[in-house]
């Protein structure tokens, strides 16, 4: 596996810092895959992403447009070769305006690569622009074919690393990048680890264990999952593999905890969690369970324990967020970390705890 594959501009009109962005805000954040040179959204022209998004500066400036993207990127004798798709809306669909931005990419003879439930590559339009630019196009939810899935065997009891899953409160509350920093954490601890992606946005980051949680056929979800798990263990035997989440166990449209659960057979959850929401995302009127049913819910399921809580600050002034966490602490009588403020030293420290031998 050979990163970077090439330099990237990244989609993300009208999204940028809001749940619908959170692929986009995945690879201005980290990716070995690319490296990424700019973002497009015009409602936040002429702002650095990184400053915009955590307050940290990264030099990836967010442009209007992609021919100003293109333009920028040329003065500075940059060549891109990669559009990718940062858009994560609800359905995973290309609007119609978003389909002129996707053209006016592959005629400036940029590959496109998408996780949209959309197959822009089985779209005739987008086909045939494709072929005459000779570019590709890669569908990252697309699954493989049925006779290459596989179905739960129980080959994950035979997996000895400590798995850990990231689960959440909601869907979209941060879940993929908690796990990022808890792996990285864990390095810097001395530990091997590796990450387990179940979405679009781990594969762009270049995560080597990836499956579409969200887009395979229910049949096939636990022996994928049960397979990624058992693969990474089988191939490095790292001491610890973190196990991206994907929506929460009560989110009505995004249960996705449960299959995380059944067949990636942790031994132990870190939830994350947003006290600043107070209905599940994109669904007014569905207010979110407490946190102390999430975390029953989760180890009456499991038979295993929550052993902490990570805090996505969003709607919170930053000055309250050590109350919360202290307030989340005592309620739960867990640790509660804002690990995108102050890093995941705490909750690694935690997990050495349960390491076998």
């Amino acid at each position: 596996m050979n990163f970077p594959e090439g330099a990237a501009i990244v989609f993300c009109e009208g999204a940028f810092g809001t749940p619908n962005g959170k692929t986009a805000h995945g690879l201005v954040r980290r990716t070995k895959r690319y490296t990424v040179l700019s973002v497009i959204d015009s409602t936040k022209p002429n702002q650095d992403s990184g400053e915009f998004l955590d307050g940290k500066a990264n030099a990836i400036p967010i442009y209007a447009h992609l021919q100003e993207a293109l333009a920028q990127a040329s003065s500075a004798g940059q060549n891109p070769s990669y559009f990718v798709i940062g858009l994560a809306p609800d359905g995973g669909r290309l609007n119609r305006e978003h389909r002129k931005s996707v053209k006016e990419a592959i005629q400036a003879g940029l590959h496109i690569d998408s996780g949209l439930h959309d197959f822009l590559s089985e779209d005739p339009e987008f086909q045939k622009l494709a072929e005459e630019k000779g570019i590709r196009i890669r569908d990252v939810r697309m699954t493989p074919p049925r006779n290459e899935l596989h179905f739960f065997s129980g080959k994950i009891e035979k997996v000895a690393s400590l798995k850990v899953a990231v689960l959440g409160t909601d869907s979209a509350v941060g879940k993929r990048t908690t796990a990022w920093l808890l792996v990285e954490a864990l390095h810097r601890g001395g530990l091997t680890a590796e990450l387990i992606g179940t979405g679009q946005t781990a594969w762009m980051q270049g995560a080597r264990y990836t499956l579409m949680l969200d887009s395979l056929i229910n049949d096939f979800v636990s022996g994928e999952i049960e397979h990624a798990v058992w693969s990474a263990w089988n191939e490095i035997h790292p001491d610890v593999i973190v196990i991206e989440g994907q929506g929460s166990l009560m989110n009505p449209a995004y249960p996705g905890g449960f299959e995380i659960l059944a067949a990636g057979r942790p031994d132990v959850v870190i939830l994350q969690h947003a006290p600043g929401r107070k209905e599940y995302d994109g669904f007014p009127g569905y207010p979110i369970h407490s946190i102390e049913t999430q975390i029953q819910a989760i180890e009456l399921i499991s038979g295993k324990p929550v052993c902490a809580v990570t805090i996505n600050h969003e709607n919170l002034p930053a000055d309250d967020i050590p109350a919360v966490c202290a307030e989340i602490s005592s309620r739960t009588s867990l640790p509660a970390v804002d690990v995108l403020k102050d890093g995941a030293g705490e909750i690694s420290k935690v997990l050495q705890s349960y390491l076998k031998g």
